[in-house]
This record gives C-alpha cells, structure tokens and sequence, in this order.
C-alpha cells in the first residue's frame, strides 16, 4: 500500500472503524466460543463425582465379558490407559498391587485400554504384572470418551453402589488411592 492509499483510507475513518469492530468483535466472539467449549461439562454425563457411572460392558481382553452392573457392592478402579503411554506403564504395578491388596475388601480393578493393538496390550501387562487384570479393549476410544476421559491414563473410582466417587487426570499416586479407595473398603 503506497503512502497517498494510506491517507485516503485514514481520512474515511467510518470503514476503517467498521473494519477494526469487526474484527475485535471477531475475536471475543472465537474466545468465548472456545472457553465455552473448555469448561462444558464432561461427554459422559455419569462421568462427575457423585453421579452413577456410566455404563462399561464388553468382551475382554482374555476372551471373557465384563460389566461394571454386574461388580455391584464392590469398589472398582476403572482405569484408562494404553501401552504407549509413558505414566499409564509407571502407575499399572501400582494399580495392580493394590487391587490385589484390597481385593478381600471388595476391590476391582478394570482397564480401558485404548487404541492398542492386542499384541501391544499384552505386552504391557506382561511387562507391569498385571496379566490378571480385566480389560476392556476400546481401539477407537469411544468406551474411554463415554466415561469422559480426556487422556491417558485417567482412573476413575466407582463405589459399592454403583456411583463415581472420584476421577484423577493422570498417573495415579499410592497416595491418592488410599486417601480416595481407603475410606471406601470399612463401609
């Protein structure tokens, strides 16, 4: 733009002003849109503390067939995780060693596992202990989105009724789980 098309367009504020507006307009419009889109409420409804957890029915990965109605008056740790995810192969000998510890108490332990290949999952389980536990394969992710993950791994805790009692984004801490699982097992 030459100097002599600056000073015309400067001396006819009215588009120029109109131009600016919109385009500030333009831009509050696209950040409340997207802090909108961050704070709503998680896909799965079931997936907030205090709420029943939303269904989880399936084959397993050892041939059987899991359905979280069916562990009623258990405590169950549904957990989310992959075989290429770096905190998911850190905390599972955690979750399994606790799952084990606490199953006379009424203790579950229950893996998603998403988009993985079985030969990829099994390794993994091999490879952390924890060949015994129940997964559910989800190789498009739609099991996890249902309980509203966002991420792997992410563990949810469901109580003897059937409720969510807490969720944690994240690698699990031994920590974390008595404070969150410990208070569940001497109801």
């Amino acid at each position: 733009m030459t100097g002599r098309a600056l000073v015309s367009l400067l001396r006819r504020p009215a588009p120029v002003l109109a131009l600016l507006l919109t385009a500030v307009l333009g831009i509050v419009l696209a950040v409340g849109l997207h802090r909108a889109a961050g704070s709503a409420p998680d896909a799965a409804a079931g997936a907030a503390p205090g709420a029943p957890a939303p269904a989880l029915a399936g084959p397993t990965l050892d041939g059987g067939h899991f359905d979280l109605a069916d562990a009623r008056g258990r405590v169950v740790l549904v957990n989310v995780f992959a075989s290429w995810c770096g905190p998911c192969r850190r905390e599972l000998p955690l979750l399994v060693d606790v799952s084990r510890r606490w199953s006379a108490q009424g203790v579950q332990l229950v893996g998603i596992n998403v988009k993985d290949g079985t030969a990829a999952v099994r390794a993994l389980l091999a490879e952390t202990g924890a060949e015994s536990m129940t997964v559910l394969r989800d190789p498009d992710g739609t099991l996890a989105v249902g309980w509203g993950a966002r991420g792997v791994p992410e563990t949810f805790v469901v109580d003897r009724d059937g409720r969510i009692v807490d969720r944690r984004r994240g690698e699990v801490t031994r920590q974390w789980l008595e404070q969150r699982v410990g208070p569940l097992l001497t109801g």
